[in-house]
């Protein structure tokens, strides 16, 4: 587990990417995201089965962002974590973080097991 100077180191990047950014409001890849909007950062939903996310446009995956973000928040179902995981680091994206609900053990471990920063365990919502 990450000590809170970690967390406020990881969660100082500027540029963020959601992936399960969500339309619905109710659901946390909506939550989530407005509340890195509301901390003034930069944040590209990912969701290849919406087109915009609070007005902003919503992209099919990382690779069709318009840039690198400097952080990716997973707000999937564990079993899409990986896939989630690998494309990142297909893109040179280092750091990850699954928020509760939204890890496995094998997405993890793949992240740390190739280098990247993984936060797990923590609630991003409650980072402030």
């Amino acid at each position: 587990m990450a000590n809170r100077e970690q967390l406020d180191k990881f969660v100082g990047a500027d540029c963020w990417a959601v992936v399960g950014a969500s339309e619905d409001r109710s659901k946390f890849g909506n939550m989530t995201f407005r509340e890195l909007v509301s901390r003034g950062k930069k944040v590209y939903p990912v969701n290849p089965n919406a087109k915009e996310v609070e007005g902003c446009v919503c992209y099919p995956s990382l690779s069709a962002l318009p840039e690198k973000p400097e952080r990716v928040l997973i707000v999937v179902p564990p079993k899409r974590g990986v896939d989630v995981v690998k494309e990142a680091l297909e893109l040179g994206i280092e750091s990850v973080w699954f928020q509760p609900g939204a890890e496995s053990d094998e997405a993890v471990d793949f992240a740390k097991r190739n280098g990247m920063e993984a936060v797990s365990g923590h609630c991003i919502l409650h980072t402030r």
